[in-house]
């Protein structure tokens, strides 16, 4: 088979990203389940919030949970699911998986996501069609919460 000369093939144009929501997530307490081979164990409640987005705005519903794993490199491996409610009643339910690693020696501050948002048929499922990624940021000690950046990748 002939050699692939890869730079000579038309490049696709670079994704673009549009907002798609912001979320301020309320949290619990951190509670650690203990030490396993890859790493410490630990989980967060989800205990509300709200969102808004351009043609979406809710509330971020109660009973959720991020569970994380916290490596011995220091890399945390979050993987949230919960519910967020529209104005209008309709529930979305959002999988939220991030990497995080803290500002330290020689690093920055690095939180980035993908998350799948599974809506039902109707005014909102357009949400189930998108390559979503987000950012994380701590609002501790003013509240306690994260704010959620989400979007869409075009």
């Amino acid at each position: 088979m002939p050699e692939l000369d890869v730079s000579a093939l038309p490049r696709p144009a670079l994704p673009r990203v549009e907002l798609a929501y912001e979320a301020v997530v309320d949290i619990g307490e951190l509670v650690s389940l203990g030490q396993s081979p890859l790493g410490e164990r630990r989980i967060i409640d989800i205990v509300g919030g709200e969102f808004s987005g351009p043609g979406l705005r809710g509330k971020v519903l109660r009973g959720g949970a991020d569970r994380q794993l916290v490596r011995p490199d220091g890399l945390r491996l979050l993987d949230a699911l919960y519910e967020m409610q529209t104005d209008d009643g309709t529930i979305l339910t959002v999988h939220n998986k991030c990497k995080v690693r803290d500002a330290g020696p020689g690093h920055a501050r690095y939180a980035f996501s993908t998350l799948e948002v599974t809506a039902p048929q109707g005014r909102y499922d357009w949400l189930n069609q998108l390559v979503l990624v987000g950012t994380v940021t701590p609002l501790m000690p003013q509240r306690r919460a994260v704010l959620i950046s989400v979007y869409k990748l075009l």
